[in-house]
């Protein structure tokens, strides 16, 4: 039997947490003895799109699977074409419901693997208490509108903050120059010193350091220090970025999401060896880091201090 050749299909290569896709998604191919390509669509649906097209309909590129993790919608067309090819079809950290149909009439794998993502903001709200307390204000870079990972992430966090904490919301793209961008221009107006911000938080490290960055850029030095001294947090927790981030304390915190390609990879070779589907879903669990413990801890001592 020839190796098994996969597409994957991501977001972009300006994100550490995608790049850890790529990587997980390649270790995963070398154990399962497949072979794998990597595309970036550079944050465009329509381009993401067209590069899967390419190597559907073009018989010489066709692989044996796509997983794609969308830009924007959940793609069903791009979906129903690579199973009409017979191409197997794993969606990455979105939330679609083509997938029952899809699998009760074909007759290669098609599933879908994500994040907690709800379960992420949930965390991040949980650290915004331990962080900032039952009270104040928080900064919030979300990613992209529409997009799944997003709205749900902003579910979770909005169920799970203390109810007297406020946020202040804010787009990026998922990258550092997004955030860089959106809050320069934020730090531009008055608004932004007449709302008393006590912490930032970011949907994922990227956007954090990237807020982080547009501090630095400040011209005002006390201003700049004040910001700076703000607890900062994102989610992703990569092992090289966000994790060390955090330990070398340019950020306050940030919440583990495991890549999901890996796991794709091996659902994928799995089912493909017994000839069976994968679980239709599969959800992947994320924790706080540090532990949530921990930031109590430290947030009561500060609070004794205070007190005393």
């Amino acid at each position: 039997m020839d190796k098994l050749r996969i597409l994957v299909s991501l977001i972009t290569d300006r994100n550490d947490y995608q790049i850890e896709q790529a990587a997980a998604a390649k270790a995963a191919a070398v154990k399962c003895g497949a072979q794998v390509e990597i595309t970036y669509s550079g944050n465009d649906a329509v381009q993401q799109t067209q590069q899967i097209l390419s190597f559907i309909q073009e018989p010489g590129k066709r692989p044996d699977a796509i997983l794609v993790e969308p830009v924007g919608t959940g793609m069903v067309q791009v979906a129903r074409a690579a199973v009409s090819a017979s191409i197997a079809w794993g969606i990455i950290n979105a939330e679609v419901d083509y997938l029952t149909e899809l699998r009760a009439h074909c007759m290669v794998p098609v599933f879908g693997v994500t994040s907690d993502n709800k379960e992420i903001g949930r965390i991040q709200g949980r650290q915004i208490a331990a962080l900032l307390g039952e009270k104040g204000c928080v900064l919030y870079v979300e990613g992209p509108s529409g997009r799944d990972t997003a709205t749900q992430r902003t579910a979770g966090v909005l169920s799970s903050k203390p109810a007297g904490v406020t946020l202040k919301m804010l787009k990026g793209d998922w990258t550092e120059q997004s955030a860089y961008g959106a809050l320069k221009s934020w730090l531009s107006l008055s608004t932004s010193r007449q709302l008393k911000v006590g912490m930032v938080a970011c949907q994922n490290d990227a956007m954090a350091m990237g807020a982080r960055r547009a501090f630095e850029a400040l011209p005002d030095a006390p201003q700049r220090e004040e910001w700076l001294r703000l607890p900062l947090t994102g989610c992703d927790g990569v092992p090289g970025s966000g994790q060390a981030w955090v330990r070398e304390g340019l950020l306050a915190a940030t919440v583990i999401s495991p890549p999901l390609m890996g796991r794709a990879v091996e659902l994928l070779a799995d089912a493909l060896h017994s000839n069976a589907q994968p679980p239709e879903r599969t959800l992947v669990a994320a924790s706080s880091f540090p532990a949530l413990e921990g930031m109590q801890t430290k947030a009561r001592s500060r609070t004794l201090v205070k007190s005393s």
